[in-house]
């Protein structure tokens, strides 16, 4: 378990070494740089200063050197757009805005989809399994972001029963401000109801015709008893070893639907740095997020050996 633990540490630590490398100098092959329209109007000695102030008037593997450096020490330097302004004060100021609305989407998609996998199990063979695995086809087929404008335009545009753009703020922010939330909630879950309808549903079927289910049921049990007791129980398995990943998706995966509705939060940051060159806030976002992916990785790894005690670390099974 120890020599698993480092040995992924380490991994973990090269993959971020890697991300952070390929990033830098994907954005340095790119012609130009970030701050000619913000100097193009400048006088030169003030064009040289800002060049040398983010480093750009020295070659690009020096450059390299320095942003890796900054790193290593958790410092990833000030914001080009917005002058000030740190990666870690951003990362803490926009957060929370994006983790509600990733777990408002986590948490409703999630319910939604694994009730959809019950009833699918259960049910299959009748219009009710054709109907939801027609709706998990149509909801993993299609963008969040398609969702996302289909619904501002409806229910927001046409209908007006929802702000258009928003987010809630001060004491809001966590526990209230609910009519802005539920459009873009609604728009990100569609995902995890698909995926977690069809994952649940192949599980139970699978489960079904196990020997020790068809053992239950010999013995009288209720159905109730077989499917709670024995079919979803281990159905759980491949949902719980899933879970991690989805979090880590809920917190990672709605940029797009933060443009759209001009939610305050990493994603709205994020594009607005892709698109302006942004070096530091690309760099610290994207080394801050995948580390948030590689740890959840982590944790499944170590959840398939509980949810199954035959999966040893060391790869294989007992």
């Amino acid at each position: 378990m120890v020599r698993y633990t480092i040995r992924r540490f380490v991994e973990m630590i090269l993959t971020l070494f890697i991300i952070a490398t390929a990033t830098f100098f994907l954005l340095a092959a790119v012609p130009g740089d970030p701050l000619t329209e913000k100097v193009e109007k400048l006088p030169p000695n003030i064009k040289e200063a800002m060049y040398k102030k983010y480093g750009y008037d020295k070659p690009v593997f020096e450059r390299y050197l320095k942003t890796m450096q900054g790193i290593v020490k958790g410092d990833f330097g000030e914001s080009i757009l917005y002058p000030g302004q740190t990666v870690s004060s951003i990362v803490k100021e926009k957060l929370p805005a994006s983790a509600r609305l990733g777990i408002q989407q986590l948490v409703l998609g999630v319910s939604v989809g694994l009730l959809l996998g019950i009833i699918a199990a259960m049910k299959r063979g009748t219009w009710a399994d054709y109907t939801i695995v027609t709706i998990a086809i149509l909801f993993v087929s299609i963008p969040s972001f398609v969702f996302a404008l289909t619904l501002q335009k409806v229910f927001a545009g046409n209908l007006n029963w929802f702000p258009v753009i928003g987010w809630p703020k001060g004491k809001d922010l966590w526990f209230g401000g609910w009519k802005y939330t539920v459009l873009p909630t609604l728009a990100g879950c569609f995902g995890y109801i698909a995926g977690y309808s069809r994952l649940l549903k192949t599980s139970m079927l699978d489960v079904i015709n196990q020997d020790y289910v068809l053992t239950a049921k010999s013995k009288g049990l209720s159905k109730f008893k077989v499917v709670s007791r024995h079919i979803l129980r281990n159905s759980f398995i491949p949902i719980i070893t899933n879970l991690p990943l989805s979090v880590a998706m809920c917190i990672t995966g709605s940029f797009f639907i933060e443009r759209v509705f001009s939610i305050p939060g990493l994603g709205l940051y994020y594009i607005g740095a892709v698109n302006g060159r942004d070096l530091p806030i690309i760099m610290g976002e994207t080394l801050i997020l995948t580390a948030i992916y590689i740890v959840c990785i982590f944790i499944t790894d170590i959840l398939y050996t509980v949810v199954d005690p035959r999966i040893r670390l060391s790869g294989g099974k007992k």
